[in-house]
């Protein structure tokens, strides 16, 4: 299944991808490289079709039109168990009725794998949960469930692993804490991490690429920074933290800058931060950190 995948590299590119159900279309057209071994985020409001383009990457749901590939494979119509992903939840969905080092190995058993201890023990070593592993879910913490989750979808050696607002059912500190593991994690294993989100900090603490998504599309994809000082839309200015936006008549260039009308006070904004030259448009004026 990998060596098709190794053929053209290992990056995750999605082309045209669109899904439309009975009476809205949720994601419209997307076009997207997500860098093999990168962090990548979708991040956006709930609705704006960031969890519909993960479960179609994961296989559960099929697509409208458009494709998918990983490498030069095509995963556009694969059956979910035949690509090489695995997804966690915000759910955790643990076995209850099993240990933590049973829920890390379970997958494996099912593949027919006899010698599994190693590799379990490998990944508790990993999540720093080794201590824990004849416990079970019920008694660990909400932060350590997670873990284990994630212990449980690696172990099967995912070319991307799929995270779909896995940290959402933690509170604010927790929640921070789980954002350096899982970047720690991400930067041990070296796998690409495709999370789905709608927390701006979270996105912004642990993504190399942001793309901000909106009704279906993607507004702005870049570097957290990037997208933080130098928003193209006032979507993403004001998504992306707290703005004051002021309308401003744009008149055209002068030289290597935008020179425009801000009720009655003329601006200038250097042309690579101006993303409009006519018309009007909204001048971001000040910047609040979140």
């Amino acid at each position: 299944m990998t060596s098709k995948a190794d053929e053209g590299g290992r990056d995750l590119r999605i082309s045209q991808l669109t899904k439309e159900f009975a009476t809205f279309t949720a994601v419209k057209e997307l076009d997207l490289v997500v860098p093999q071994g990168s962090f990548f985020a979708l991040l956006g409001p709930s609705g704006c079709g960031k969890t519909t383009t993960l479960r179609m990457v994961a296989g559960l749901e099929r697509p409208t039109s458009g494709s998918i590939h990983l490498g030069d494979f095509d995963i556009t119509y694969e059956k979910p168990y035949r690509r090489p992903v695995n997804t966690v939840f915000q759910s955790y969905a643990l076995f209850p009725h099993l240990t933590i080092a049973d829920n890390v190995a379970f997958g494996l058993r099912r593949r027919g794998k006899k010698e599994v201890k190693p590799a379990v023990d490998q990944m508790l070593e990993l999540v720093e949960l080794q201590a824990q592993a004849k416990k079970k879910p019920a008694q660990l913490s909400g932060g350590q469930q997670q873990r284990v989750a994630l212990a449980r979808a690696l172990i099967n050696r995912p070319e991307v692993l799929l995270l779909d607002e896995p940290l959402g059912a933690l509170d604010l500190k927790l929640r921070r804490a789980m954002q350096l593991e899982l970047k720690r994690i991400q930067t041990e294993v070296g796998l690409t991490f495709v999370h789905v989100t709608h927390d701006q900090e979270e996105a912004m603490t642990m993504a190399d690429t942001i793309a901000v998504m909106n009704g279906g599309v993607i507004e702005q994809m870049g570097a957290p920074n990037e997208l933080y000082e130098n928003p193209k839309t006032t979507f993403v200015a004001n998504f992306l933290g707290q703005s004051n936006l002021i309308a401003t008549t744009i008149h055209g260039h002068e030289g290597d800058f935008v020179v425009g009308d801000m009720h009655g006070t003329k601006v200038s904004v250097r042309a690579d931060r101006a993303h409009s030259d006519s018309g009007r448009a909204g001048s971001a004026y000040a910047r609040r950190r979140c």
